[in-house]
């Protein structure tokens, strides 16, 4: 019952942010294919990752992560900034562009959130944040080395 819970929450966040994706696909010149969507939610989670890491989180070949960066670049969604350490090294950062496109995302989450605080107490809510930075933090390692 609790796996199907968390399921059925999981599935409606991505649902609707997959919606509104695709709404925006149809609507811009520039718009990004499914795969550019993907590649660009990983570098903005990774937090401005190298070429190389994007393409070792990835699992992909160099060549194919450099032709989709280049790609997210030329469409305006994420810039390059040399290593403050490395100036050999780029960081993958995304623009203001990508903030628009991620609101999609943010709204949805703000939305339920609010609604999250109307329909349960003060402690109720907090025993939620726990969980979920336990569950974060502890229980999902597989993702923790990218964040």
């Amino acid at each position: 019952m609790l796996e199907e819970a968390f399921v059925e929450v999981y599935t409606k966040f991505k649902l609707n942010f997959y919606r509104g994706i695709f709404a925006r696909l149809n609507e811009r010149e520039s718009s990004l294919s499914a795969s550019e969507a993907f590649a660009i939610e990983v570098i903005y989670a990774l937090n401005g990752p190298t070429i190389s890491q994007f393409a070792d989180f990835l699992q992909i070949s160099l060549p194919n992560a450099t032709y989709k960066v280049n790609i997210l670049i030329k469409k305006g969604y994420i810039e390059k900034l040399n290593s403050l350490t490395d100036r050999r090294e780029y960081h993958l950062r995304v623009t203001p562009k990508f903030h628009d496109y991620y609101a999609i995302n943010q709204n949805y989450i703000t939305t339920v959130m609010k609604r999250i605080e109307e329909r349960f107490t003060e402690k109720e809510t907090k025993h939620l944040e726990i969980m979920l930075s336990i569950i974060s933090r502890e229980l999902m390692p597989e993702s923790e080395d990218h964040l």
